[in-house]
């Protein structure tokens, strides 16, 4: 039985939270890739993503693994010598729950069944390193025990401990490939129970899991809401706007002046509307971090120059109701400029 994928809320009326983002419940702009490009380019810390990302892939590796196992103690009759494994595969019940996420956030169910799924993993050990489990119940194991509907691509016992291995030498080793800071009690608690215990089952990563959740929680994803559901721009593109609008206001002022002192008619001076226009837009979508226009045609940039449609329902109705605001700002201080420099009574030098 495989596991139902999460469904985007449609109906959620507020900003979503981390958890609901790192479990697909969210559309763009405020999905899980546009969550990771963020951690990239913004935060430069996309390791620590990956990191809760392979962990939460592992767990999910790991409830497929006993799933498989749960269904053939099901449909097959084990022997007498792994009635305990089979009691507990049989008390977990079908663990349908699709997302690996911290456990803070897990119903009372839910972290019953991994905690049971954690003992099973560790009575598993190959050798029989985690139970007084002898040779002869390990090779009558439900996991021999195979039937129609098995998947020809089962999860293996080995896969486990090959991806608890790759997620300790990535991330969590000193000098790893793409090592994270963690608290080295953390580090060296993980490094432990994988590497003198023979562990793999998903509770050795749960305390570093939780703690990269409430860092990412603390220190990325305000900014992210910010960057993703109160405006449609990222940063270079913001920089961009402020030169250019800058330049625009300099130019502005300069020819509103030179066709004052030159004693220009009004009907020339219109146009300084243009450059005024031009510069007013981009400053205000400088520091609002929204172009208007953008979000009212449903797009938000996500790397430069690429645009995504806005699909999550809440941020779209709040980005229109800020584009709005910035429009009629743009307009009141564009219109004062141009009809001062307008208005004013010309004098030629």
């Amino acid at each position: 039985m495989s596991s139902p994928e999460p469904q985007p809320d449609l109906e959620r009326n507020r900003l979503p939270t981390l958890f609901e983002v790192l479990s697909r419940r969210t559309l763009p702009p405020v999905d899980l890739f546009s969550f990771y490009i963020y951690m990239r380019d913004q935060q430069r810390s996309v390791d620590y993503l990956d990191f809760w990302l392979d962990v939460a892939q592992h767990m999910s590796l790991c409830r497929h693994y006993v799933r498989e196992l749960r269904r053939s103690v099901l449909v097959g009759t084990p022997e007498p010598a792994s009635q305990r494994s089979s009691a507990i595969l049989e008390a977990l019940g079908d663990m349908t729950h699709p997302v690996a996420g911290p456990s803070m956030y897990a119903t009372e169910k839910e972290r019953d069944q991994d905690a049971q799924m954690s003992a099973y993993l560790r009575e598993d050990l190959p050798g029989g390193q985690g139970s007084p489990r002898s040779s002869n119940m390990h090779q009558s194991t439900p996991r021999d025990i195979t039937d129609s509907n098995s998947p020809a691509n089962a999860v293996r016992r080995e896969d486990i401990r090959a991806s608890a291995e790759k997620i300790l030498y990535t991330f969590l080793l000193p000098g790893s490939e793409r090592e994270i800071t963690l608290p080295d009690s953390i580090t060296q608690d993980i490094t432990t129970a994988l590497e003198e215990h023979g562990r793999d089952d998903p509770e050795v990563f749960d305390v570093a899991k939780d703690y990269v959740f409430q860092a990412m929680e603390r220190d990325a994803f305000p900014g992210f809401l910010r960057m993703k559901a109160l405006g449609n721009l990222i940063p270079p593109t913001l920089v961009m706007r402020l030169v250019i609008g800058l330049l625009s206001m300099f130019g502005a002022f300069w020819t509103a002046f030179i066709l004052i002192f030159l004693d220009r008619d009004r009907l020339d001076r219109l146009w300084i509307l243009l450059p005024f226009t031009v510069g007013v837009y981009c400053l205000a979508s400088y520091q609002y971090s929204v172009d208007p226009i953008l979000a009212l045609l449903g797009f938000s940039e996500y790397t430069p120059f690429n645009f995504s449609r806005i699909r999550e329902p809440y941020v779209r109705k709040l980005l229109i109701n800020r584009s709005l605001m910035v429009l009629g700002v743009t307009a009141a201080i564009d219109a004062a400029l141009c009809v001062l420099f307008i208005m004013v009574p010309g004098k030629r030098l």
